[in-house]
């Protein structure tokens, strides 16, 4: 039964503190710049040899795909990989059979909008993970845009295939000399998360604010939370890893660690957690850690039941819809402004509008801050580089693989940094079917940036997503049905075997979707008030739950953790 609940409405915020902010950069933030860099580096300069740098733009759709899938086991980026690989092709496919079959700008336009509603929901639903769909949508709008016959299509799809087999390999290779590389890291960032519970644990404690399990000040709070999913992200991995070989039994003993330091921070050593997640980031083997039949039991191997995967993949639609007609309408206005304004590339404003797209309005406003600001930047050092790109074709390639490893480099820093150097990239791809004049180019790119991200961003404040308060209550109504059914089986003298551990790892996953529901429904428009008490209330105890199953699953490893 739910609660009354206010029906009044929340005024927007905009924030501009901290939107620029940098931040420090992800752990393998050169692995998809040197990706990218050598996988669109070898068709580009194959193609600069036989001198066709003209079909750049095809082989770049296969190429760019190799941003994907960074984080993923290899045995799950296997598939993802290819997945990402068909969905371009399909993408591509559609562009290019109806710029061979119109070239009214306002089909070209509605047809990009289209694509790029399907993009954002297929990425989101997937979960494939940054960059998103915008790639995709760039080049899906960029080849609408280009001048077809359909006796060129399968040529340029030829080539697009071509270079997504390279892509998929190139992604692939690390595993032949770090085979559990993502997993080795995934667990490492929930020790280290982990850790920083402990330690905000213990510095709550010490003031007198708070601490212990399920304690704390608002700091340790977030603390918490941050470990429960780090911990819960560290063990999809293990279980996408494939089959359980000794490193990844030996990663589940160290991902059960922390667990434990989850339920009992106060008895865990922050400093072993941190030297164990530093030994996962280099080459070192894996530590060993003792922890029998226990651990076994507290990690679990079963399979999760077809009704729970359609169950998660239903939610995972449900919020959906308002992304996907934002996306629609914020593109095709945008596309539409653009031509009215007479720009020769309508598709720049409909990839920024797409771009801008996020979990709520708030952070698609900073988004939409970020976009601009680094667009800005960017065609500057357009402006600045065009000398020396134009002085050939192979300075033209060299410049695109420097701005792409920037690009990838940076944009972890944060959006505007990364933009910087994708502007310039993309204004310099325009120019593989010859040199053009800087100043056009850069006229276009400012006009149809400030037209997508203005147009894009009023869109997407028409289109609010009144349903994310009640997705709070729908968490809720998880976390408290997972949290009473633990609390009946660690009540039980004989739960059954993997009982307490499904049960945990159900709760563990309520609420993680809780905190993420909530953080996603907080940045949304004009909601009515939040039940903020009630769902901090239900992270509290369904923490005390969680510790509480640890302890009555493995009190061996309590006692180790205090040894």
């Amino acid at each position: 039964m739910r609660s009354a609940r206010p029906r009044h409405a929340r005024a927007p915020r905009l924030p501009l503190a901290g939107v620029l902010r940098l931040h420090r950069p992800s752990d393998i933030w050169f692995k998809p710049a040197l990706s990218v860099v050598v996988a669109v580096g070898v068709p580009n300069l194959t193609l600069l040899a036989l001198g066709r740098l003209d079909l750049a733009l095809s082989t770049m759709a296969g190429s760019l795909c190799a941003l994907y899938a960074h984080n993923l086991p290899y045995a799950a980026r296997g598939r993802a990989l290819g997945g990402v690989v068909l969905g371009m092709l399909a993408s591509v496919a559609i562009a290019l059979l109806t710029a061979a079959l119109t070239s009214s700008a306002a089909v070209l336009v509605a047809v990009g909008a289209l694509l790029a509603a399907a993009q954002k929901a297929a990425t989101d639903v997937t979960r494939i993970g940054p960059p998103g769909p915008v790639i995709f949508t760039f080049i899906s709008s960029a080849s609408l845009f280009a001048p077809q016959t359909l006796g060129q299509v399968p040529g340029h799809l030829a080539l697009a295939a071509a270079a997504g087999a390279w892509a998929w390999t190139v992604g692939m290779a690390p595993g032949l000399l770090r085979p559990h590389g993502p997993e080795r890291r995934a667990t490492s960032r929930a020790l280290n998360a982990a850790a920083a519970y402990v330690e905000a644990s213990a510095a709550g404690a010490g003031t007198g604010t708070g601490g212990g399990a399920v304690g704390g000040t608002g700091g340790g709070e977030r603390a918490r939370a941050a470990a429960a999913a780090a911990v819960h992200a560290a063990r999809q991995s293990l279980l996408a890893a494939g089959a359980r070989q000794e490193p990844r039994r030996a990663l589940e003993r160290l991902l059960v660690r922390a667990e434990v330091a989850l339920a009992a921070p106060a008895d865990t050593d922050a400093a072993r957690l941190r030297f164990w997640a530093y030994e996962l980031r280099g080459t070192h083997p894996v530590p060993r850690v003792e922890a029998g039949r226990d651990a076994e039991e507290l990690f679990g191997v079963e399979v999760e039941q077809a009704t729970t995967v359609r169950a998660r993949w239903a939610a995972r639609l449900r919020p959906l819809l308002p992304l996907a007609l934002r996306t629609a309408l914020g593109c095709a206005l945008a596309g539409y402004v653009s031509l009215a304004l007479g720009v020769g590339r309508p598709y720049w404003a409909l990839v920024t509008a797409a771009s801008l797209y996020q979990a709520n309005l708030t952070l698609t406003w900073s988004r939409g801050v970020q976009r601009v600001v680094g667009n800005l930047v960017g065609v500057l050092l357009f402006a600045a580089v065009a000398p020396l790109a134009h002085l050939g074709p192979a300075a033209l390639v060299l410049c695109c693989l420097a701005f792409n490893f920037g690009a990838e480099a940076l944009i972890t820093r944060n959006y505007w940094l990364g933009s910087v150097c994708v502007t310039p990239m993309a204004l310099l791809i325009t120019e593989f079917t010859g040199f053009q004049e800087p100043g056009g180019l850069i006229a276009d790119r400012i006009v149809d940036t400030l037209v997508g991200a203005v147009v894009g961003f009023a869109a997407a404040a028409a289109v609010t997503n009144r349903r994310a308060a009640d997705r709070i209550e729908d968490a809720l109504e998880a976390v408290e049905h997972a949290r009473a059914h633990a609390a009946g089986l660690i009540a039980a003298e004989s739960p059954g075997p993997g009982a307490l551990g499904r049960a945990r790892r159900r709760l563990t996953a309520a609420l993680v979707d809780l905190r993420a529901t909530t953080d996603a429904a907080a940045g949304e428009w004009w909601q009515r008030a939040l039940p903020q008490e009630r769902v901090m209330l239900a992270e509290q105890s369904g923490h005390r739950t969680l510790a509480a199953t640890v302890r009555r699953q493995g009190p061996h490893l309590l006692e180790d953790a205090q040894a």
